[in-house]
């Protein structure tokens, strides 16, 4: 089976600048297991005081990290004149 492109992946440091980068991809369609590993490099990238950035982004792995509620970057076409999502910074009381 070929391996289709889930998503691009950039993990960036606290000053924007790329540390790294690569490729999210599997047979067939994404699933939780790929939520889990953006969920990990989120984590990871988080902990050096970064972040990630996800481009070509299928829009089933969209669905799903928005069903999921994980808050990373997306960059590319918005679907159907959405906004893409952004990194979200909530304060707790």
């Amino acid at each position: 089976m070929v391996a289709e492109l889930w998503c691009r992946v950039t993990v960036v440091g606290p000053d924007r600048a790329q540390l790294a980068c690569g490729v999210l991809e599997g047979s067939g369609t994404p699933d939780l297991g790929a939520v889990d590993d953006v969920a990990r490099l989120a984590l990871l990238a988080g902990c050096l005081g970064g972040g990630i950035v996800l481009t070509e982004v299928s829009p089933v792995l969209r669905a799903l990290l928005e069903l999921a509620g994980l808050c990373v970057e997306m960059e590319g076409q918005a679907e159907r004149g959405e906004e893409p999502l952004r990194v979200q910074e909530v304060q707790e009381e």
